[in-house]
């Protein structure tokens, strides 16, 4: 006779948050629930299978504890099987539902994803998004560790093993604050720039794309000051610290403090980078993702997100 469950899935849930997260706060902001409801679950799932799951550290949240990451990593297989069940039958009974999670890069959360969350979620409301901001090395981690479900990155490095869906070409321009001596040109070269400050977005691997553009050109440029969001870059060049080069173009053409700001084309043969959409090979025959991929391909256009150039379908 099977032994009854010891655990819910409920319980699972709020368990692999807290070990992502690392403290219940940020948990319970991530699944919209309450703090006390996520320490209670944890206290029931520790008493139910006699094991200590965590390491409480006042000052530094909680850390899993040998047997926490152990049964973390099953934990974690045992919700994506559950989530395999109910989208199994969704597809068998054709509804769009279940739970997605999409990765996508820091620049992208801030302008692309959540109007594509909201409009997806509006049409399929048996479905609830969770997004993950990551690197782009991060991000193909994940998918192949069957973390996140699809991933909105750029055309960069794909191996084999993941699919890449084009959904828009976003070509390179120049940011620059607008009482810049350049900021009146129509379009602008690299060697009208290769000489002044430069504030770098330093993500990983769009980084590379930035300084290639150069580097084809045999040039090197006067980098200034690097930041890793794109809102700080935006800021300094908006004060004046330099210039900056970029792929999407924000509606509002002013840095965060309310400074103006130019966005002047690049000239000659720059290669533009491609955003899509990313997902482990076969990912396309689960109803609930190929709904998001053809949705993305319907909603990623200049109509909708001005500054982006559709690709050819």
């Amino acid at each position: 006779m099977p032994m009854p469950l010891r655990f819910t899935l409920r319980q699972l849930e709020y368990y692999v948050a807290v070990g992502e997260c690392g403290t219940i706060a940020l948990a319970a902001e991530k699944l919209h629930v309450s703090s006390p409801s996520i320490s209670a679950a944890i206290a029931q799932l520790e008493a139910e299978l006699g094991l200590q799951l965590f390491v409480r550290q006042h000052a530094r949240g909680l850390s899993l504890t040998q047997s926490g990451r152990q049964i973390h990593e099953q934990a974690r297989r045992i919700l994506a099987e559950a989530e395999g069940l109910n989208r199994l039958a969704g597809a068998i009974s054709g509804r769009v539902q279940g739970n997605l999670t999409l990765g996508c890069l820091l620049t992208f959360a801030q302008f692309v994803v959540p109007s594509l969350r909201r409009s997806f979620e509006t049409i399929y409301p048996e479905v609830k998004i969770s997004q993950a901001e990551l690197d782009h090395q991060e991000i193909m981690a994940r998918l192949r560790g069957g973390a996140l479900d699809a991933a909105l990155t750029y055309d960069l490095d794909i191996p084999d093993d993941l699919s890449f869906v084009p959904l828009a070409k976003l070509p390179p321009f120049v940011l620059l604050p607008a009482q810049h001596p350049l900021a009146a040109f129509k379009a602008l070269t690299l060697a009208q720039l290769v000489d002044a400050p430069m504030i770098l977005l330093d993500l990983p691997s769009s980084n590379d794309y930035f300084l290639s553009l150069f580097r084809q050109e045999g040039l090197r440029p006067n980098i200034a000051e690097r930041a890793r969001d794109i809102a700080v870059v935006r800021g300094l060049v908006g004060n004046g610290f330099g210039y900056s080069i970029a792929n999407l173009r924000p509606q509002s053409a002013l840095s965060p403090d309310g400074k103006p700001l130019v966005f002047v084309p690049l000239a000659g043969r720059v290669r533009p980078m491609v955003m899509g959409l990313l997902t482990v090979k076969g990912a396309d025959n689960v109803l609930t993702i190929r709904a998001l991929i053809d949705h993305c391909r319907q909603t990623v256009n200049e109509r909708t997100m001005p500054g982006i150039t559709p690709t050819a379908r």
